[in-house]
């Protein structure tokens, strides 16, 4: 297993954005590129991510499942500045990283045994159904949730008619609509609550993409999708489903 990516800055911000919710994973490598799968360990959040062969410079495997500590990768990848370079070796129970830039700096981290449950995202998604989605400015959405947290621990997505809201209740409220002018809306009229502390998390991703596209039905899971080139970053996120205050 030989890989090289030119630009491994997304790949950085990925792994910070994904250890946040796991910290161990299998990264899978076959001929389409390389992913990775997972659900955090109170099986409310699930996430996938995807790197495609094409953004790789050199792209040298087989099918390989590497078993990595995230805290461990992702100190190394910090390391990497604006203009570096990254290669990523197998050389048995060993990953050998090396960033490039004006020096060559080597790091060797070793594999594990990940305990946690195998998952593949597309297979878990592909048996959920939404009703609604809704494509939203990116900076609009994490404006919204923010507002929501400063009120509550959790927030309802809903869909009335032509119009997208973000609303948190509690003692105190924060709501945010959106109408079809400023959101794109294929929807129909429904209601869910999601945890902030999550959504917090997974907005993250959101700083690296202009759009998010929101999927979601009346008391059903929550499938948020940043598009960015060269990578996929997904997120399910399992609905609040008491009753609200």
């Amino acid at each position: 297993m030989l890989l090289k990516l030119d630009s491994p800055i997304l790949l950085t911000k990925a792994v910070e954005i994904v250890s946040e919710l796991v910290t161990e994973v299998r990264i899978k490598l076959n001929e389409t590129g390389l992913s990775i799968s997972a659900i955090d360990p109170a099986n409310v959040a699930m996430v996938g991510f995807k790197i495609p062969k094409s953004a790789f410079s050199l792209f040298e495997t087989d099918k390989e499942i590497l078993g990595i500590h995230l805290d461990s990768l992702k100190r190394i990848l910090k390391r990497c500045g604006s203009g570096s370079s990254l290669v990523l070796e197998r050389k048995e129970n060993l990953l050998q990283i090396q960033i490039q830039d004006r020096i060559r700096r080597n790091f060797t981290l070793s594999l594990i045994d990940v305990e946690s449950q195998d998952v593949d995202f597309d297979s878990k998604v592909a048996n959920m159904e939404f009703s609604s989605f809704v494509e939203i400015n990116s900076v609009d959405l994490i404006a919204s949730i923010e507002d929501c947290a400063i009120v509550s621990d959790a927030c309802s997505f809903i869909i009335e008619g032509e119009k997208f809201i973000v609303e948190a209740k509690g003692l105190n409220s924060a709501r945010s609509e959106f109408s079809d002018d400023e959101v794109k809306i294929r929807a129909e009229n429904c209601k869910a609550r999601y945890s902030l502390e999550y959504l917090q998390k997974f907005l993250k991703g959101a700083k690296l993409c202009e759009k998010t596209i929101l999927s979601f039905a009346n008391e059903h899971p929550l499938k948020i999708d940043f598009l960015v080139e060269n990578m996929n970053l997904n997120f399910i996120l399992a609905p609040r489903v008491e009753t609200e205050d």
